[in-house]
């Protein structure tokens, strides 16, 4: 059971002063917090023979980078290193997110994964993705 002290009025003072003292050790306390990575953005497009998915990964160098194709999904993962800043450069705010990431995206249709190819140009990872035709959805010609 928790225990509140008891506050017979409401007083604007001590609820900002509340509010003032749970910001200050909430941000005094960096190792507490829980690592938050991000989730890069992903656009999925399809053609008639394949499924092209792009990834928006900047400053993400490429042998940090990890991607596994299924029949049915793409996982990608890996990580975005911090940079050292020194206190003669002024750094006293960065709103950029470090650390690990993965991201697993489920396919609307079968692929040939061992067939993907992939490129990574300026932070944006392209997959082309090939479509599987199925031996029943494919059309012959019988000859007679």
């Amino acid at each position: 059971m928790t225990l509140l002290r008891y506050r017979p009025l409401f007083d604007l003072t001590t609820e900002f002063r509340t509010l003032q003292d749970e910001l200050n050790r909430f941000l005094q306390a960096p190792d507490a917090l829980p690592q938050v990575g991000f989730v890069p953005a992903a656009e999925l497009s399809e053609t008639p023979e394949a499924l092209n998915l792009c990834l928006e990964l900047p400053g993400i160098n490429k042998e940090n980078l990890n991607v596994e194709v299924t029949a049915n999904s793409v996982r990608v993962s890996g990580e975005r290193k911090t940079e050292n800043h020194s206190e003669s450069q002024g750094l006293k705010r960065s709103e950029f997110r470090y650390g690990t990431f993965e991201r697993v995206i489920p396919l609307p249709m079968e692929v040939l994964n061992t067939e993907v190819t992939a490129d990574y140009t300026n932070g944006i990872l392209n997959l082309i993705l090939p479509k599987r035709m199925d031996e029943t959805k494919k059309v012959h010609k019988v000859q007679f």
